[in-house]
């Protein structure tokens, strides 16, 4: 007797109202998902994988998307049709989503067990001691370390790589029998990479899990992955194992996917290239308050007593695990957190300078947060995001400042014309590119970048790393990469 998949999705297709305008954003799409493999959707950013993801638990903004066409069936029921109360008996009890965005999927109002805690809770009924004990496994599970300390903090207390691993651990909190994984590794450093994954092919071992992966790193799907999909412009191109895949691509979109692998050297310092930054046992220490007094009894030590020099016209990288202190590391060279020890920038000591007078120089020091969806305002455009900048430190006819803000938006690879939308119209890479095209449009002479491609996909970091180098060799940039 065949085998009967555990998810199937047969002819979906999603459109979008969008200001009186139907936007086609997945077209036809049919996957089917066995018991225990792990099936692979990739695509480049905007291609359509996550609104597929999403349309499965029904997740997508109704009134404004619907389906012209097509079912989810879960064991034989259509989740499309499915009252609402059934519904919630399958999201997170029986599927299991982790989210591309863990700062935006995250309460910010509730600390970590409280989060996990509510999906035991409201799914197996546990009591606040059973919660914990539960959640303090799930927090080992995903590579947290000291996870009683953690129990307390809320999602901006922890680094971007501890708040994924928070949204894996809800997810796998209640043994779900499919697992929709969106972008699950984006931030966590290669080592807990590693980890997360062999954990997931673990329970996949034990209870026969079935993950449906949406990413945009084909080394993580070569290695993981039962079957590939490939998604472009909303339509499914090409399905087929994963090694038959990778060794014999017949659609041309694959097969431009899997040889945009960015590479090549990085641009040479000049010869007489000046120092743009330097710093001298730099410290930034976070008091520890206790009492009823909030007396300071110790200090966390994120970073301590580090120096560097970075030179006009070359490239810096900072490497380390997750919580390992290179973000903060990098907020507290350009003066955006608190911290001591000498900060020289073309020049001028940041660290003698009040912060009115460090302000005319942020034009020349730029930073690309790591969680775009958190750094870009929700209220304003893509014009308006980059706009605010130009305003303010070059001032100019709006014609010469729209011109400038369509040429960035061109350089990363974005469409002019989608700059009147706000960022939640856009996947996760493209709101990647509009922090990149804010603090290049500035023409910065430091560019701080944390994890600039981390959201991108790999067509999209080649281009992007190749502009990077572009930019640099023209303007003499210097870049600190972390």
């Amino acid at each position: 007797m065949e085998k009967s998949p555990l998810l199937s999705i047969e002819n979906l297709s999603v459109d979008f109202d969008v200001s009186g305008r139907t936007v086609h954003a997945v077209r036809n799409v049919s996957l089917d998902i066995y018991g225990g493999e792990t099936v692979a959707l990739v695509g480049e950013s905007g291609s359509g994988k996550s609104v597929t993801a999403h349309a499965v638990l029904r997740l997508l903004p109704y009134p404004q998307a619907s389906h012209p066409s097509g079912k989810v069936l879960f064991e034989g029921r259509d989740l499309l049709s499915l009252p609402e109360r059934e519904l919630r008996g399958v999201r997170g009890n029986r599927i299991g989503m982790i989210f591309q965005e863990p700062l935006s999927a995250l309460n910010p109002l509730h600390c970590v067990e409280k989060q996990i805690g509510e999906v035991l809770a409201v799914h197996k009924g546990m009591r606040p001691r059973q919660a914990r004990t539960r959640v303090l496994e799930l927090l080992d599970l995903v590579g947290i370390r000291d996870g009683e300390s953690r129990l307390g903090s809320f999602p901006h207390e922890l680094s971007g790589g501890q708040r994924q691993r928070v949204m894996i651990a809800m997810a796998l909190a209640n043994d779900p029998d499919l697992l929709i994984a969106d972008e699950p590794t984006t931030a966590l450093d290669v080592t807990v990479q590693a980890r997360v994954l062999e954990l997931l092919k673990e329970l996949q071992r034990k209870m026969g899990l079935a993950v449906l992966l949406i990413t945009h790193d084909l080394g993580v799907v070569r290695h993981v992955s039962d079957r590939v999909a490939v998604m472009k412009d909303g339509e499914l191109v090409e399905s087929a194992p994963v090694e038959e895949l990778f060794r014999s691509p017949k659609h041309v979109y694959t097969q431009e996917l899997l040889a945009a692998e960015p590479g090549g050297k990085p641009n040479p310092e000049p010869d007489d290239a000046q120092p743009v930054l330097e710093a001298r046992d730099l410290r930034v220490w976070f008091p520890i308050k206790k009492g009823i007094f909030k007396r300071t009894v110790d200090h966390f030590k994120a970073v301590d007593e580090v120096s560097l020099i970075l030179r006009q016209g070359g490239s810096l990288g900072i490497v380390g695990e997750s919580g390992s202190g290179k973000t903060t590391l990098g907020l507290g060279l350009l003066r955006l957190i608190s911290s001591t020890g000498e900060i020289i920038f073309d020049g001028h000591r940041l660290d003698r300078m009040r912060q009115r007078d460090v302000r005319a120089l942020r034009r020349e020091m730029q930073f690309v947060f790591q969680d775009p969806f958190g750094s870009l305002s929700p209220r304003m455009t893509v014009d308006g995001i980059i706009r605010e900048g130009l305003e303010l430190h070059c001032p100019d006819t709006p014609e010469n400042l729209e011109a400038r803000i369509i040429r960035v938006l061109e350089d990363v690879g974005l469409d002019p014309e989608s700059r009147h939308r706000f960022p939640h119209e856009f996947s996760g890479g493209q709101r990647q590119r509009i922090a990149i095209a804010r603090a290049l449009v500035l023409r910065p002479k430091l560019v701080v970048m944390d994890e600039p491609t981390s959201a991108l996909d790999r067509a999209v970091q080649f281009q992007v790393v190749e502009l990077l180098r572009e930019l640099q060799r023209k303007y003499g940039l210097a870049y600190l990469f972390i």
